[in-house]
């Protein structure tokens, strides 16, 4: 991620420094920091090509500067058929498997060399009287070429499955799911305008708007380490820090298809039915003189074996809202 010291890049915006040391850097352009590195490195340090082993044998020790014996020694304890990252008898993750290092099969599937790798983490509201922790619940790897709307999509939040509305009288009418791109474009739209309006009043730097679909990691200035935000569905908001910008590897996922990447996921605990304790809570009812408590969760058939009739009719008064749980994107 550091680029190497010179003086006359000590002012450059196309290579991060410290802003706030060991927390984020001030901000630069992600476009103009790939090609500063693609300017230094030999066309052989970023391509995908392997060398034999014998080459990259003489090449190590001579940039190392070290003997023959010395390097018959590393080929015994550093080679990769010393390392164990699993117990023989146990599978590794499967995810692991089909990523690392992955090659696609056709050449147009294939990340170009010197493609930037944009590391980002997410992170979702917390309660800080529960947790002493704060820490990211997605990470994920994008490429530059790769939009913020491509981020927005591979972002998981049950805000966006989220239905508003009381619907005791008419379960039925409850939609599977609700648009994901409207309602985040839209208040990206407004949200923007709003802020770019205060921002002015309080002779702050002034911002730009853009469209997501239209807006490239590549073209971004950023800081590393430092926080934004992504606001959607009015009122959610989520903490977005880029952590790393660097070039792609070749032990990296090669396959352009698989990205974003999804390298990291905290698993939430799911809340079960009130009544029957197997099944994942879908209903959320209040008032309800069937519930053993006020409010309560009720899986769909629990729901509807308590507080309807068989022909669906709504016996007794109670308040009914659609429940989306987090541990549906376990």
């Amino acid at each position: 991620m550091a680029a190497p010291e010179r003086p006359e890049a000590a002012s450059s915006s196309s290579i991060p420094d410290y802003e706030c040391v060991n927390v984020n850097s001030k901000a630069f352009h992600i476009g103009s920091f790939r090609d500063e590195w693609l300017k230094r490195l030999q066309p052989e340090d970023f391509s995908f090509q392997q060398l034999d082993q014998d080459a990259f044998d003489a090449k190590f020790a001579a940039e190392m500067g070290v003997r023959e014996e010395t390097m018959a020694e590393l080929r015994a304890v550093c080679s990769a058929d010393s390392l164990r990252c699993h117990p023989e008898d146990q599978e590794p993750d499967k995810e692991d498997r089909q990523t690392v290092g992955m090659v696609p099969e056709t050449k147009a599937d294939m990340l170009p060399e010197g493609e930037v790798i944009v590391t980002v983490n997410i992170y979702f509201p917390t309660n800080l009287g529960k947790f002493n922790g704060v820490r990211p619940r997605m990470t994920l790897l994008l490429t530059g070429s790769h939009t913020l709307a491509d981020l927005r999509d591979a972002i998981c939040c049950v805000s966006d499955l989220q239905v508003c509305g009381e619907f005791s009288s008419t379960p039925d009418m409850v939609p599977d799911f609700i648009s994901k791109f409207l309602p985040s474009f839209m208040s990206l739209l407004l949200g923007s305008s709003t802020t770019i309006e205060w921002a002015k009043s309080h002779n702050y730097p002034s911002f730009s708007q853009a469209k997501m679909e239209d807006t490239r990691f590549v073209d971004l200035t950023v800081k590393l380490g430092f926080p934004y935000l992504y606001c959607h569905q009015g009122d959610c908001e989520h903490p977005v820090i880029i952590t790393d910008v660097r070039l792609v590897h070749k032990s990296d996922c090669l396959d352009k298809r698989l990205y974003p990447l999804l390298t990291h996921k905290n698993r939430s605990l799911s809340q079960k039915c009130a009544v029957c304790h197997v099944f994942i809570g879908r209903w959320y009812t209040t008032q309800d003189q069937f519930a053993p408590s006020d409010p309560c969760l009720f899986c769909d058939k629990c729901f509807r074996m308590l507080h309807y009739d068989k022909d669906g009719k709504k016996l007794g008064e109670f308040l009914a809202y659609p429940y989306v749980d987090r541990g549906a994107f376990n």
